[in-house]
């Protein structure tokens, strides 16, 4: 993108003709600061996707990765299908969890719909660490009808790909593959963390997957600071 080339953000707010019924004039200017804020934030993400899509090669994959399906075992080319790009999220869900992580779940609950669309473009698999039998319960009980599970039941890529914490236990991770001329590698993963968090702020990714984040950012209370989605709310609204 030709940043030089572009109309300046608040000049495009300033044509947006949205009005909405009984807004004030104060809040139609702040509104439209917001909006030329929103533009930028717009072509910063641009340009980020933009940067990832030009990183040089990633490491190559030397090791003959191998997971169980629910069809049986089942290699890291494998899951490629006919597609030369592979994400693989790797789910917090090991056999030492008597219930899995509520934050994978929430975003996993919002994807699910979305893989037969994702499909279209790029082959796409979630990881978890215990046995394939207690995934496909728990996907029958959450009601997922899309999300092809499989078990990484010896770690090896967990451990390799950074899905496995310190001391052993879970970490979520989000891994895209490459495929090319006979070659595996790795193409970006998500390396946000405490270490690159700001103060007061959630150790949040960019992008963030989330859906429920974004919606909530919307919001006039927006992202609350200690509130973490659960598994169940019981019967309540």
């Amino acid at each position: 993108m030709d940043a030089p080339s572009l109309v300046s953000a608040m000049e495009l707010a300033r044509r947006n003709g949205v009005r909405i019924p009984n807004e004030s004039a104060g809040y139609r200017r702040a509104r439209e600061a917001l909006l030329a804020e929103e533009i930028e934030l717009r072509r910063h993400i641009e340009r980020v996707a933009e940067m990832r899509r030009a990183l040089p090669p990633g490491g190559e994959v030397t090791k003959t990765y191998q997971f169980q399906g629910p069809d049986g075992p089942v290699s890291l080319e494998e899951l490629f299908g006919n597609k030369d790009t592979l994400v693989i999220y790797s789910y917090m869900f090991g056999p030492e969890r008597e219930r899995p992580c509520p934050m994978c779940t929430s975003m996993l609950s919002a994807l699910d719909g979305e893989v037969p669309d994702i499909s279209q473009q790029a082959a796409f698999a979630v990881v978890a660490r215990s046995p394939i039998e207690r995934l496909l319960a728990f996907k029958k009980e959450r009601g997922w009808h899309h999300l092809p599970l499989y078990s990484d039941t010896e770690d090896e890529f967990s451990r390799d790909y950074h899905a496995i914490g310190e001391g052993g236990s879970d970490d979520a991770a989000y891994n895209v593959f490459t495929r090319k001329d006979g070659s595996i590698r790795h193409f970006w993963s998500q390396e946000m963390g405490p270490e690159t968090s700001d103060p007061g702020q959630d150790q949040r990714g960019a992008p963030d997957f989330m859906p429920l984040w974004t919606v909530l950012d919307t919001t006039p209370e927006g992202r609350p600071p200690t509130w973490y989605p659960k598994l169940s709310y019981g019967t309540a609204p």
